[in-house]
């Protein structure tokens, strides 16, 4: 379902029918626990304002759903977590403001892992969410109730986050079209902050031509958020003919499933019938980009969960005889295990002790890699490769094991760290009939050229 198939059927029937639709197709596919909450009535109400000719816009009646970080209007807004369970948002976030002012309808809120911290939605404080082609896979993550959403045609649009790759890589375990834009290109204010430095907002379609719609209307400069760019996106009407293209092989190595392999490599040859040059690329400092950002993104994250001690923001526990205790207490039983995991290693590597010997050189690495970036961007217009070194793993597989669940971000992470824009798209699916997403990385404010070449090769 397209944005402008949903256009058509508003046109053939009204804007309420479709949204009336919508929700109880959510109400259907409960079983998949992607939606954590309804906002039936405010939206069958901006439905009723479309039809009767009082919201207008690009977007008019188009349904939607948001990820639970993101703050907006007719239902709480959790980020799937107890510390801020039952918060109503006293405003909405930049980018639901600019959808709707299009006229876009936003349904609900979809699931994640709890503050966003995890790559297969089963850090959610309310249950994981299951995968669209199957239900004993995980969805991804953290954006992966936006990815089943969009997959199981409840909305033709979803917004998500993507810090380390919770856009793209659940996009690629749903077969759907996922991007992390350029750092800076949509505004985060509004949003549940995860780590500062990589956090992007984007979208999760169907197709890449609502890729383009979406972002389109959510990019843009705000005064709110400083690390915003002027607005620079445009959508190119023609594909650049004859670009040249860098296979990554640290990304194609014996440890990534063979059919993931596979399907990339038949999508590097479907460029080359277009009439684009793929060659191999290396990138060393790849080798090093996990271990650089589970060093960076924890310290900003327990920097910015420090706020939640249940006296400023969240969860308060009772009975806590201490100013101390009440700390203590409201924040070991308001946080996941895995953002209790995450603050500790980002408190640790930002101690007095061990600052100059983790953080500082983490950070000297990071430099290192958008250099490494910048130059092949010098010699090659965009480069591609997985999403993820294989499809969507069996719920619980990875839950004991910390370290194997992070090794699932090896491949998104490195764009993140350098700002670039990404984008999956579906390659094809494995013989279980699996989806797998080939990636496709830029330079940075390049993500309507990237989009152009990926919709070129579409074929649904």
């Amino acid at each position: 379902m397209t944005i402008s198939e949903v256009q058509e059927q508003i046109k053939a029937s009204s804007a309420r029918a479709v949204v009336e639709a919508s929700i109880a197709k959510a109400k259907q596919n409960a079983e998949y626990n992607a939606l954590l909450s309804l906002t039936e009535e405010r939206a069958l109400e901006r439905a009723d304002a479309v039809d009767a000719g009082k919201i207008t816009g690009k977007l008019a009646g188009v349904p939607f759903v948001v990820k639970d970080n993101f703050l907006a209007f007719g239902a709480p807004t959790t980020a799937a977590s107890k510390m801020l369970a039952g918060f109503d948002a006293p405003l909405q976030a930049t980018a639901v403001e600019k959808l709707e002012a299009e006229g876009a309808i936003c349904i609900g809120k979809s699931n994640l892992d709890a503050f966003a911290h995890g790559g297969s939605t089963e850090n959610s404080a309310y249950g994981p969410t299951k995968n669209a082609y199957d239900k004993t896979r995980v969805s991804g993550g953290s954006s992966g109730g936006s990815a089943v959403i969009t997959a199981l045609d409840i909305v033709p649009f979803t917004l998500g986050s993507d810090t380390g790759g919770s856009i793209r890589q659940p996009a690629s375990f749903n077969g759907v079209v996922g991007i992390k834009p350029t750092y800076g290109t949509v505004s985060r204010y509004g949003v549940v902050a995860m780590a500062s430095s990589t956090d992007t907002i984007g979208s999760i379609t169907s197709n890449v031509a609502d890729a383009e719609t979406v972002m389109s209307i959510m990019a843009g400069r705000d005064d709110r958020d400083m690390t915003t760019l002027p607005d620079f996106f445009e959508v190119p009407q023609f594909v650049k003919p004859g670009q040249k293209i860098g296979l990554i092989k640290e990304f194609m190595t014996d440890g990534v499933d063979i059919e993931v392999r596979t399907k990339i490599n038949e999508y590097a040859d479907s460029l080359r019938a277009k009439g684009h040059t793929v060659e191999e690329v290396s990138l060393p400092m790849l080798e090093y980009s996990l271990a650089i950002y589970y060093i960076i993104v924890p310290a900003e994250i327990s920097s910015n969960l420090a706020r939640y001690d249940g006296i400023h923001y969240g969860y308060r526990a009772e009975g806590a005889k201490t100013l101390a205790e009440l700390y203590g207490r409201s924040r070991n039983d308001g946080f996941m295990t895995e953002n209790k995991r995450r603050i500790m290693i980002g408190s640790y590597v930002l101690s007095s002790g061990y600052f100059d010997a983790y953080y500082l050189k983490a950070q000297k690495a990071r430099t290192l890699l958008i250099k490494q970036f910048n130059d092949l961007f010098a010699q090659y217009d965009l480069l591609i490769g997985p999403v993820a070194p294989t499809t969507a793993f069996r719920l619980g597989d990875n839950t004991s094991d910390p370290i194997k669940m992070y090794l699932e971000d090896v491949m998104t992470v490195p764009a993140s760290l350098a700002g670039l824009p990404a984008i999956s798209v579906p390659a094809g699916v494995s013989q279980t009939d699996m989806p797998i997403g080939v990636q496709l990385i830029g330079p940075a404010r390049s993500d309507a050229k990237l989009l152009a070449l990926a919709r070129s090769l579409e074929t649904k």
